[in-house]
């Protein structure tokens, strides 16, 4: 029984690998193929050569990627303390002028 609550399995995708450096915008997006999502506590690795995208550029790159699925109770207790972890992101001011 618990060793069926700590297990983890392997899934391997094929998924695209979308990568901007612009003036507009410097992000990096993950689509996987046939609809495949990943869930709290789940781990991704994407396999292939580092990305390297030029300054002005945006570039689309297929590749193979293994998600480690979560078991039941490290998904559980992600979705219990990710939003105490979101909230160590965020600035708050009450203030009336915000100053960084």
């Amino acid at each position: 029984m618990i060793k069926r609550l700590l297990a983890k399995r392997e899934e391997d995708v094929c998924c695209t690998v979308e990568v901007s450096n612009t003036f507009e915008s410097l992000h990096a997006h993950l689509r996987f193929d046939g609809g495949v999502t990943v869930e709290p506590g789940d781990e991704v690795l994407v396999h292939g050569e580092p990305v390297k995208v030029p300054y002005g550029e945006t570039a689309y790159l297929r590749r193979h990627a293994t998600i480690v699925r979560a078991g039941w109770f490290e998904r559980t207790w992600t979705r219990a303390t990710g939003d105490f972890e979101f909230m160590e992101l965020c600035e708050f001011s009450f203030s009336e002028r915000a100053t960084l």
